[in-house]
Formats: structure tokens, C-alpha cells, sequence
């Protein structure tokens, strides 16, 4: 009887109003009805003057409009694709450097995460003439430093086009799929380091720097793939799992004068077993590279001069666990550089001279730099952004390089984010919080002065006064020795006579965040539906997430999913104490990372926990790739009980409650094998649960309607078994 009373609740719940007030219903949530308004692409213009955005009309033909800070004139349009029909599905623009022409990118085809093929083209600002850079579908194009030349990966080998001849030279020709890769990271290099292109031009534009894989011996992974076909077909590619052989890499230099390539060579480094970033200083003749050993607990960075190869190393960072990799590494005229570190417990600005020598460290605090924006050399600002006011919290800084005058150059509680423009005279201010969508504000740089609002989202916020929305709760809780950073969603006509089941959300992996004073996601959408059935919906960043110290981050090392795991259990305890919470209804949900939680969560508490959705969950860690894994567990080989302990493969024999598995199988992260052997072991082991699988559907599990039916399946679930 429970059950078919809440699903009658449900469907009054998403249909009918309540007064003059409107329930949110789930469709929307999915079709852009809470979308909120953007400045697409926005790129600051050499004159510090102006900016350009990309924007759609009714008919999806795209522009590039030109607009003055100052005043938000729109004075130009650089691009009307009406004009080209070649570009009619253009997704993405940059300019040469000196900005006379646009590289335009066309025919999206996704490949990974982060990685696209697509057809450019190059267009003459001043003349219109448009080229093809290639004919057939590339990677990563990148304009030389005069603008004159376009490099380029294609089937795993590097090529320019010299734009003023029209002409194009290969530069490797060593490629071959699942073997070779020159300039285009391989899959584990692009999740795991976050980077696709693996080249870069000097500053002069005489050399190109590029890593080249070689995953020969990189053990091959398949996925089915179903399509439309009579006969499904298979996606082979290599992916290094915990304890396996990674690529072997290797650093090379291209001369385009002699047309010739050199190897450099770190034989003689304990830290080249990944070569993660690699970028040329002002100095033509020195290529900055960062190197980092298996364990990543020691990274190099290391100077290279490209006619030698001879390299110098300029500084070393060292830790018990591990070491995040930069992009907060920013070179000035005379050599000298700025890098952030968390040698000190919290991640730093530090500035060092040319040959490395500690010059001064930035900024300091109980908190985190979490963003490096860049510097002004003529008045030496760095400007930053930082937790200063509080892990929930991110605001935009100015500081001199002695680190001196420092100012918060935005006072709006909540999260600010700045584009600057290219003098850094002026900065955008992008503001969230969990009652405003983005508002987009123009400021001077010297003072944060606020000069012009550009978008406030009023119309969205007018849309959602209709709705009957409850608020995020934020505060802390006492856990395991730790304030934990919490929020809490509850029905709008919350009474605390009453008794309310509880879902608890949470990631809960290194260094991660899901508490914070942010403006609305999807799944906050989703968890304030299910307070209109009355729901509590609680979320805690346990131990082992970001933003509290390094030594706060780091203790779960060696152990993922051992204190994370306990503190949801004693979380769930906690609240189930409360009046309002029925502790015999506490469920908890979570994806990627939060589905390997859940269900450790419910398989290692069973009697707290009484139902949980694990979507893409890993179930062993030695299911998972290597730089993420042993960067976090070392190997398999080194850590078994590590892995093993801590698996829900291992606990899922005490399964009593509810459970959901979640899967797509063209998940090339976290494959689908990991749901396949927790079923089978569940099987074995006579447990009754549920499983979901989408054909065809990447670890995102989207596309067409794929959201709308497994967030509409999952409130089913909870409706009918929490």
C-alpha cells in the first residue's frame, strides 16, 4: 500500500500546483527551461579594449561579435556563418596571435572526454578568404607565433600548414593507431592529466615541441559497440589499468629551418616517466617541461634548449603522497617565473628567478589559490582567485609580486570568477551563488571598481519565483574529529513534528567539492522534485575532499574508500538521531567515484543504510587506470590489501537493502566490467537487487532523452524503496 500511495504522490507532486505556486517537473530539469544566460566563448582582444562572444540565432547560424568593455557597444562582427555555409555547425573559434585571422572549427565528432576530431578552416579577417586547413578531420590545430603557420594532429602524426604557400609538411610519419601517437596525448594522458595537445611552437616559431606515446605494450581494452546494425562492432583502444604497463614517452623538438627532429633524453631522471605538460617560456630557446615519476610524489621541472637538447633542472617538488601537476606556471620577459605549490599545507603562489631560486612565496593562509589568472608586469599585480573567505566561498584577489597590498577585488558572497582583458586593466566577474544565477559584471582591475553590469539572469530568476523551490542549507557537521562542509534540502513546508526519509549525495574523491555556494545544478533541480515528495536531501564533503589542506586531502591515501565510507556511515548515524529523520529510510546516491561509495556504503552498513544508486561506479580500483589509481593507491602489486579492502566486491555479500546499478556500456572510463563483476558476485551470493544498462552510452550516460529516463527511473526507485 506505501508503495502505490507514493507513486500517486509523485504524479500529483510533478502535475498539479500548490496555491499559485508551480512544482517542478522532471522534464524540465532536462529540456533548458532553468538554463541560465552565458557569455559563450568569450576571448579578450589584443587592445584591452574589447571582447568577442559566440552566439546562436533561432536557426543555429553562429556569430562573432565584437563589443566594447566599457560601454557593452557591440561595434563589430569579426564572423555571420549565413555568409559560409561550410561553418553552419561552428562550435569553436580562436584567433592568431596577432588576431588578423580566425581558426574556425566545424562537424563536431567527440571522441573522449576531451578530445575532438573536426574539419577547420582558416579565415582572413580583413580579405574573407577562407582555407581548409586540412581535408579531412584533425586534431588540436595551433596557430605559430607570427600567425603564418597551423600545426596539427591527424591519424596519430603531426603536419603544418604553411598558410602563406598553401602547402603542408608531415612531420612524423611513424603513427599507427593503438601503436604510435605524436602531439595527441593517449587516453589515459587526456582524463588523467586533463590535456589533449601534446605540442607547443617556441616563441620564435622555429621549433615544435611534442611528446610522441608509444603504447605498444599498453594492454588493449574493447567495448561492443550495438549501433543500428544487424552486427554490433567493436571499440578497441589501449587503457593502462592499476599495475600495468603505461606508454612509453619521449620528448622531441622539430626543426622547421633544418626539417629535422631531435630526441631529448631523460634517461639519466628518476622523474621521466611522465612528461604531463611542456610549454616554451618568452625565451625561444628554452622549452619549460614538468616531469613526474610513477608514484607522482616527485616533479621536476626541467629547462631544455631545443638546438642542444641539453636540459637543466630549475626546480623539484616532493611529497609523502602525491603531487598535483600544474597549469599555475606563468613566465616572465627576464626568466623569471610564478608556481603554485601546496608545500606549506595549502596550495601557494611562489615566485622563483630564472635559474630557480626561491625568490618569494605570494600568498599565504589557511587556504587555497584555486585559480592563477595571471600577471601585470607593468604595475607587478598577480591576480588570483582563492578560498580565503572559506571553502564554500571563491573570490578574485589582486597582490604585488612581494606579496604585498593584497585586495579582494569583488565583495559578492557566493563564488566570482574573472576574465580579464588582455592589459588586465579589466576583469569580467562571473558571480554565483545558491540563490543567484551567473551574473556577469565588468570591473577595473587596479581597485575591483564595478563599472557596468553585462548579464544578470533577472528573467530566470522571475521564471523561478513561480516555482515552489525550497533553499540549500548550508552549515557543518562534527565528524571523525572534522567540521564536515554540509548542505541540506528540505520540503518547503518542512515540519519538524514529522518524520522524513533521508538521501544522502556525495562524490567524495580526492581533492573534490560538492558543497560549495554555487549557483544550481541538475542534480539540485532533481533533489528539490524529490523534497516535493518529501524527501531531506543532505550532502557532505567528507575526508579526502579539496579545499581544507593538503593534509585533509591526502589522509586517505592508500586507503580510497576506507575514512570516505566511514564518515557517510557516521554521517547517516548522525542525522538518523535527529527527530525529523526516519533512520529506518536513509538511502544514499552517487556517480563515478559516488557510486563506488554508495555501494561500499550500503554493503559495509546495512543496517543504516536501507537503499542506494550506484551509477557508474568503480568496484575495484584495480578495474581502473593507472596515473589516477596508483597516484592515489600506488600499484596493485605494491598496496593489494589497499585495493582489496576497501572494494565492494569485497563486502557485497552483506547486501540486505536496496540497490540499483547504473551503467552505460560505452563507458571508456569506468567500463562497464566494473557493474558486470559486482552483479556477478551479487548473483553468487543470492542478493536480490536492480540493474539498469544503456546501450551505446558513455560515462556521462547522455544523449536525446537518455536523462530525462534514468533520472525518471531513479526517482521511481527512491519513491518506491526509500
Amino acid at each position: 500500500m506505501r508503495i502505490k500511495f507514493l507513486v500517486f504522490a509523485f504524479v500529483l507532486g510533478l502535475f498539479s500546483a500548490v496555491g499559485q505556486e508551480k512544482q517542478l517537473r522532471m522534464e524540465e530539469i532536462w529540456d533548458g527551461t532553468f538554463q541560465a544566460k552565458s557569455l559563450f566563448r568569450l576571448h579578450s582582444l589584443n587592445n584591452g579594449n574589447e571582447y568577442t562572444v559566440m552566439q546562436y540565432d533561432a536557426n543555429r547560424n553562429s556569430t562573432i561579435d565584437v563589443y566594447r568593455y566599457d560601454t557593452g557597444e557591440k561595434v563589430r562582427s569579426l564572423l555571420n556563418t549565413r555568409n559560409f555555409p561550410e561553418l553552419k555547425s561552428l562550435f569553436q573559434y580562436s584567433f592568431s596571435p596577432d588576431e588578423s585571422k580566425l581558426l574556425l572549427g566545424t562537424e563536431y565528432q567527440p571522441i573522449y572526454r576531451r578530445s575532438v576530431l573536426a574539419v577547420y578552416y582558416v579565415l582572413d579577417i580583413a580579405t574573407g578568404e577562407l582555407i581548409q586547413v586540412d581535408e579531412d578531420k584533425i586534431q588540436e590545430p595551433s596557430f605559430s607565433a607570427d600567425g603564418s603557420k597551423i600545426a596539427y594532429g591527424k591519424e596519430n602524426n603531426l603536419f603544418i600548414k604553411d598558410l602563406k604557400s598553401n602547402s603542408t609538411t608531415q612531420v612524423t610519419k611513424d603513427g599507427k593507431k593503438n601503436e604510435i601517437i605524436n602531439g595527441i596525448a593517449d587516453w589515459v594522458y587526456e582524463e588523467e592529466f586533463a590535456i589533449v595537445r601534446m605540442f607547443d611552437w617556441s616563441a620564435d616559431g622555429n621549433y615544435l615541441a611534442y611528446i610522441r606515446f608509444d603504447e605498444s605494450n599498453v594492454p588493449e581494452f574493447s567495448m561492443d559497440v550495438y549501433g543500428k546494425e544487424l552486427y554490433p562492432t567493436q571499440q578497441v583502444f589501449k587503457y593502462p589499468k592499476a599495475g600495468e604497463d603505461n606508454s612509453e614517452v619521449s620528448l622531441h623538438i622539430y626543426s622547421l629551418e633544418n626539417q629535422t627532429t631531435k630526441e631529448v633524453d631523460f634517461s639519466e631522471l628518476e622523474t621521466n616517466y611522465y612528461i604531463p605538460r611542456l610549454k616554451w617560456t618568452k625565451d625561444a630557446h628554452t622549452l619549460a617541461v614538468q616531469l613526474t615519476n610513477r608514484h607522482q610524489n616527485i616533479l621536476d621541472l626541467v629547462y631544455v634548449h631545443p638546438q642542444t637538447t641539453a636540459y637543466t633542472k630549475v626546480l623539484r617538488e616532493t611529497d609523502e603522497a602525491y603531487i598535483d601537476v600544474t597549469d599555475d606556471w606563468t613566465f616572465m620577459d627576464d626568466g623569471r617565473f610564478f608556481w603554485t605549490s601546496e608545500r606549506d599545507g595549502w596550495n601557494h603562489l611562489y615566485h622563483y628567478s630564472k635559474n630557480g631560486k626561491l625568490l618569494n612565496q605570494v600568498t599565504k593562509g589557511d587556504w587555497d589559490v584555486t585559480r592563477f589568472y595571471g600577471l601585470n608586469a607593468k604595475t607587478k599585480t598577480l591576480y588570483y582567485q582563492s578560498t580565503e573567505n572559506g571553502s564554500l566561498y571563491r573570490d578574485v584577489y589582486s597582490i604585488r609580486t612581494n606579496g604585498r597590498g593584497k585586495k579582494q577585488l569583488v565583495t559578492s558572497k557566493g563564488t566570482n570568477s574573472a576574465s580579464f582583458s588582455a592589459d588586465m586593466s579589466l576583469f569580467i566577474n562571473t558571480h554565483t551563488s545558491s540563490t543567484s544565477p551567473a551574473t556577469y559584471t565588468l570591473h577595473q582591475s587596479n581597485n575591483g571598481k564595478l563599472l557596468r553590469t553585462i548579464v544578470d539572469n533577472k528573467e530566470l530568476l522571475d521564471k523561478l519565483e513561480a516555482y515552489q523551490l525550497p533553499k540549500k542549507e548550508y552549515g557543518t557537521i562534527h565528524i571523525s574529529g572534522y567540521d564536515l562542509n554540509m548542505y541540506t534540502i528540505k520540503p518547503v513546508d518542512f515540519d519538524p513534528n514529522k518524520k522524513y526519509p533521508l538521501l544522502l549525495y556525495q562524490y567524495s574523491g580526492p581533492g573534490s567539492q560538492l558543497v560549495s555556494d554555487s549557483w544550481l545544478a541538475a542534480n539540485d533541480y532533481w533533489h528539490m522534485l524529490l523534497t516535493q515528495n518529501d524527501y531531506i536531501v543532505v550532502c557532505v564533503d567528507g575526508r579526502g575532499t579539496g579545499y581544507k589542506g593538503s593534509e585533509f586531502k591526502k589522509l586517505t591515501q592508500k586507503e580510497l574508500g576506507k575514512y570516505e565510507v566511514i564518515d557517510q556511515i557516521r554521517i547517516a548515524e548522525k542525522l538518523g538521531e535527529k527527530s525529523y529523520i526516519d533512520a529506518d529510510r536513509i538511502g544514499i546516491w552517487g556517480w563515478s567515484y559516488g557510486g563506488f561509495m554508495s555501494a561500499n556504503a550500503i554493503f559495509q552498513a546495512p543496517e543504516v543504510f536501507s537503499t542506494a544508486i550506484a551509477v557508474a561506479p568503480v568496484t575495484s580500483w584495480r578495474f581502473y587506470d593507472t596515473i589516477y589509481t596508483e597516484r592515489y593507491m600506488q600499484t596493485p602489486q605494491e598496496n593489494p590489501t589497499g585495493y582489496d579492502q576497501n572494494s565492494p566486491l569485497t563486502h557485497a555479500k552483506n547486501l540486505e537493502g536496496n540497490l540499483l546499478l547504473v551503467h552505460g556500456t560505452s563507458d571508456d572510463n569506468v567500463h562497464v566490467d566494473n557493474t558486470m563483476k559486482l552483479i556477478d558476485v551479487l548473483v553468487n551470493a543470492n542478493k536480490d537487487f536492480d540493474w539498469l544498462i544503456y546501450p551505446d552510452r558513455n560515462h556521462g550516460i547522455y544523449g536525446g532523452n537518455t536523462r530525462l529516463h534514468l533520472y525518471n527511473k531513479m526517482t521511481e526507485y527512491i519513491l518506491n524503496h526509500l
